[in-house]
């Protein structure tokens, strides 16, 4: 990113790094330009006691930063968040004490030269129709038993693509590198590319999909967009792939296709209740994946890439840097 240097006073500005391991060498010197870096981690309890003495706030995904935290950091001037999806910052309380919420969201041109979560949705999806992590475990136990891991090709399949923002292009274009019959359902994208076939509505797309991979932004109405009935729609022994957030997909919808083999498998990138440990470890489909080998699911790696996490600190600090220039005196 070619972003000028903005005459900042040093020492001005008191910085929380909420989650820094792994933090960016470059974005952290960007930072260091504008005042007083602290680290993390920190426990719920240690951020609510600490946040008044810092200006800034620099978080990833591990923290619910909601009214209660909004209340405690009465010296907030921004909070920074790294991400496109922003379900872990209460935003209606930060508009209501006007504080910024400095993100990725609507930086397309920056945006699209990140792939990681595409790739990510891939290696998922590969993962799943080759059977790989089976195939590790069972060598790793001793055997050599290739006719036992049999999978799927992609060539041929019909990839059905929901949400055709950066990330559902991105996918498209690895599915006709693969030789798949692509087709994506987006109410909310105008132009659109002749190689893709454009479904006109959801329950279409899903009915002619041997494939579905989800790359919907969080909102109000695309909570529990892929419920019972659109799961119902997919032909037989489809595959689901979700990378987006977990409140997109009815879990509990999901868990009885995959238990009545309505679904041959699925991979997830998400769960609905990831950042409430108490939840999450009683979850059904963590559960379900422990004893079944057609549910795989990752930690929400889906953008954790040391390049593409680097390249976005970067250009987090540069915008940070802009917005507190333009900050009155």
């Amino acid at each position: 990113m070619s972003t000028p240097v903005f005459d900042v006073p040093p020492g001005t500005y008191r910085i929380l790094n909420l989650e820094p391991e792994g933090y960016c060498g470059e974005a952290r010197a960007v930072l260091a330009r504008l005042g007083e870096i602290s680290d993390g981690p920190l426990c719920r309890r240690e951020l609510l006691e600490r946040i008044s003495a810092y200006d800034i706030l620099i978080v990833r995904l591990h923290h619910q930063i909601d009214r209660e935290v909004f209340e405690a950091g009465t010296n907030l001037k921004a909070i920074v968040s790294a991400t496109t999806g922003l379900d872990h910052i209460d935003l209606e309380t930060a508009e209501a004490r006007n504080l910024p919420v400095l993100s990725l969201k609507g930086e397309q041109t920056f945006l699209s030269t990140i792939t990681a979560t595409a790739e990510h949705t891939w290696g998922l999806l590969l993962a799943l129709m080759r059977r790989i992590p089976e195939a590790i475990d069972s060598v790793q136990a001793g055997l050599w038993n290739r006719d036992a891991l049999k999978g799927h090709d992609l060539e041929g399949k019909r990839l059905g693509i929901v949400g055709f923002g950066r990330l559902g292009r991105q996918v498209a274009s690895y599915g006709s590198a693969f030789r798949m019959r692509v087709a994506a359902y987006d109410p909310f994208i105008d132009i659109w590319p002749t190689t893709v076939l454009r479904k006109p509505s959801l329950l279409e797309l899903l009915a002619e999909s041997d494939i579905v991979t989800l790359h919907v932004n969080l909102h109000p109405g695309a909570v529990n967009l892929i419920g019972r009935a659109e799961l119902a729609a997919l032909p037989g022994g489809a595959v689901l792939v979700n990378t987006s957030r977990g409140q997109i997909l009815d879990e509990a919808a999901l868990l009885d296709a995959l238990v009545s083999g309505r679904l041959s498998g699925a991979a997830l990138d998400v769960l609905a209740d990831e950042r409430r440990h108490d939840l999450r470890s009683n979850n059904p489909l963590l559960i379900y994946a422990k004893q079944q080998r057609n549910l795989l699911i990752t930690p929400h790696i889906g953008g954790a890439t040391h390049e593409a996490m680097c390249k976005t600190e970067v250009f987090m600090a540069h915008k940070l840097t802009q917005f507190l220039h333009n900050l009155p005196a």
